[in-house]
C-alpha cells in the first residue's frame, strides 16, 4: 500500500505528492532560466570627441566582421606563398 497524507482535508498518496513536487520544481526552474538575455556591453568608450567615438565604433564593427573563415586562411597562405616566390625571384 501507499502511504496516505491528509492535505486540505483529503487523503493524498505519497506518489502523487512526489509527482506534484517534481512537476512544480521543473516548471519553476524552466521559467526562471528563460527571459531576455542581457546584451553584453563592452568597456566604456573614453573618446574625447564625437568623431573619435564614431571611429572607435566603426573599428569595433570591422573587428567583429573580420572573423577568419577557412577560405580567408587559404587566401592568406596563398598570398604568403606568392610573396615568397616573388622574393626568391628578386634575389636571383
Amino acid at each position: 500500500m501507499v502511504a496516505q497524507y491528509t492535505v486540505m482535508g483529503r487523503q493524498v498518496g505519497s506518489h502523487v505528492l512526489a509527482m506534484a513536487t517534481l512537476g512544480t520544481v521543473s516548471v519553476i526552474s524552466y521559467f526562471s532560466m528563460g527571459g531576455t538575455k542581457a546584451k553584453e556591453k563592452g568597456p566604456a568608450l573614453n573618446a574625447t570627441s564625437k568623431d573619435e567615438e564614431k571611429f572607435i565604433k566603426y573599428a569595433e564593427t570591422l573587428l567583429k566582421s573580420s572573423v577568419e573563415t577557412k577560405a580567408d586562411v587559404g587566401r592568406s597562405s596563398d598570398f604568403l606563398k606568392n610573396a615568397e616566390a616573388e622574393g626568391n625571384k628578386a634575389k636571383h
